[in-house]
C-alpha cells in the first residue's frame, strides 16, 4: 500500500477526469458503495475456489462476530447496492464507481495490495449491442488518453455455463493424464479452476494446451451466434480486435462474451482493462434473473502507461497559474483582494504568498510553484493602481499593469503563451 503525493496527483486526476466525461457520454451515472463488505458477498459471486477468495482477501471478524472483507472488485458490491435498493428488475441501469480495492496479492510493476479501479457495470440489456457499445466506450476512453496505439483488444466467448462445464470436464480429463508436466499454479488450479489453466504464462503449460480439446467445439449455438454480431458490430465501427480462444477471467460469473485491453508498452504484456458479460450473477446474488455486462481498469496500471508514454499533456500537471506577492504588510490586504478577483473573474489558479521573507525568497517561492506568472504588489504599484507581471517560463520582458481590466489583460497573455 503506498501514498499518493502531490507531484503523481495531477497525473490521476488528468486520467480520472478523462474516464468521467466519457462515462457522463454514455449516460451512465455513479454508484458508491462501502469499502467493506460481508465476506459472503464475494464468496458467492466471486468463486470459493478462486485465488482471490482463497488467498487474496484481507477477511476480519467485527466486533459482532460477523465476518466482514475489504473489497477485492467493484462488481458484486454495485450488484449488490443495486439489488438492495431495487435498481434492477423490470429496469435498465448503466452504473460506474471508483475507489480502492484491496488483495493480498504478490506485489509486482503497477500492482499494489490496495489499488484503485474504475469500473462500469449495464444491466437489463440481453443483446451483443450493449456489449459492443461498452468495448466501444474504452476505445474512445483510449483516445481521449492518447494511448489507443499502445493498447490492443483481445476478445473471446466463455459461451454458457452448460458449455463450459462439457469443456471443463473433457479438458480435466486431458491434463490429469499430464499432470506430470503442468507447472505448480496449474496444478493447483486443476483441482479447484481448470478453466484458470488456459490463461497460464508457463510456457510449458502453454505448449500441453497445444494440443487439448478446443474450446470451439463445445461452444453453444446462441453464445456463437452472440459473439459473431458482436464481431460485426466492431468491425462495422472500425474497432480492432485479436481473438484469443485461451482469455478467460479469473472470477467465476462471467459467461459469453470476454475481452481485454491489453498493452506491452510497460514491458511483459500486462492488462490495463478487462471485462465481459455475467446474466447470472445477479440471480445467484439473490435477485431475479438479470443480463449484465461491464468492466473495470486498474487506476495505477494506467498511470503507469500515461507517463511512459508521456500522455499527459503539461497543462494538466499546471496547478498554479499565477504567484501573487504582496510586498510588505501595507500590500498585503490589496493582494489579497486581487488574488480573490482572479480567482473569481478569470477562474484562475492562483497561489498568494504567505509567511514574509525577503523579496528574493519569495521570488524563489513563486519559481517553485511551478506558476506562469509571478505578480507583486509594492508601494509603487499600489499608488499607481498598478501591478508589476514577470513571466517565469518564457523569455517576456516584466511589465507594469493598470488594475483596471487586469483578469482580461492577464488571460490574454497566458491565452499567447507568454507565460510558458
Amino acid at each position: 500500500m503506498n501514498d499518493l503525493l502531490p507531484d503523481q496527483s495531477p497525473v490521476w486526476q488528468f486520467l480520472e477526469t478523462k474516464v468521467k466525461t466519457v462515462l457522463q457520454r454514455y449516460g451512465y451515472a455513479e454508484v458508491r458503495t462501502p469499502i467493506v463488505e460481508q465476506t459472503e458477498l464475494f464468496k458467492r459471486s466471486i468463486g470459493e475456489v478462486t485465488d482471490i477468495v482463497e488467498k487474496e482477501m484481507y477477511t476480519f471478524e467485527d466486533r459482532n462476530g460477523d465476518s466482514l472483507t475489504l473489497r477485492p472488485e467493484g462488481t458484486a458490491s454495485c450488484v449488490r447496492a443495486a439489488e438492495q435498493h431495487g435498481l434492477l428488475y423490470n429496469q435498465v441501469q448503466r452504473l460506474w464507481y471508483t475507489g480502492p480495492m484491496f488483495r493480498h496479492e504478490r506485489p509486482q510493476k503497477g500492482r499494489y495490495r490496495q489499488f484503485h479501479q474504475i469500473g462500469a457495470e449495464a444491466f437489463g440489456m440481453l443483446g451483443p449491442d450493449i456489449d459492443a457499445e461498452v468495448i466501444l466506450m474504452t476505445a474512445r476512453l483510449w483516445r481521449e488518453l492518447g494511448i489507443e496505439s499502445a493498447v490492443e483488444l483481445q476478445l473471446n466467448t466463455l459461451a454458457s455455463s452448460e458449455a463450459r462445464a462439457a469443456f471443463k470436464a473433457e479438458l480435466v480429463s486431458y491434463l490429469e493424464s499430464r499432470k506430470d508436466q503442468l507447472d505448480a499454479d496449474s496444478l493447483r488450479r486443476l483441482e479447484t479452476n481448470p478453466l484458470r489453466i488456459l490463461d497460464s504464462k508457463d510456457a510449458g503449460t502453454q505448449a500441453l494446451l497445444d494440443g487439448a480439446p478446443s474450446f470451439n467445439d463445445f461452444i453453444d449455438e446462441e453464445s456463437r451466434l452472440h459473439f459473431e454480431r458482436l464481431c460485426q458490430l466492431l468491425d462495422a465501427a472500425g474497432v480492432k480486435y485479436q481473438i484469443n480462444p485461451r482469455l478467460v477471467r479469473g472470477l467465476d460469473y462471467y459467461g459469453k462474451t470476454v475481452f481485454e485491453w491489453v498493452t506491452t508498452a510497460l514491458g511483459a504484456q500486462g492488462t490495463v482493462c478487462a471485462g465481459g458479460r455475467y446474466d447470472g450473477l445477479v440471480e445467484q446474488l439473490g435477485g431475479r434473473h438479470t443480463p449484465a455486462v461491464g468492466f473495470a481498469m486498474g487506476v495505477e496500471r494506467l498511470v503507469l502507461l500515461l507517463e511512459e508514454l508521456n500522455a499527459v499533456p503539461d497543462a494538466a500537471r499546471q496547478l498554479v497559474d499565477v504567484y501573487l506577492i504582496g510586498i510588505g504588510d501595507d500590500n498585503l490586504s490589496p493582494a489579497m483582494a486581487l488574488a480573490e478577483s482572479l480567482r473569481t473573474e478569470a477562474g484562475m489558479n492562483v497561489q498568494l504568498h504567505c509567511g514574509g521573507g525577503s523579496f528574493k525568497s519569495q521570488m524563489k517561492k513563486a519559481d517553485r510553484s511551478g506558476a506562469r506568472l509571478a505578480l507583486f504588489i509594492g508601494s509603487e504599484e499600489r499608488e499607481a493602481g498598478e501591478v508589476s507581471v514577470k513571466y517565469l517560463r518564457s523569455g517576456a520582458e516584466q511589465e507594469r499593469l493598470p488594475l483596471t481590466n487586469i483578469s482580461m489583460a492577464l488571460s490574454e497573455r497566458l491565452n499567447k503563451g507568454l507565460g510558458e
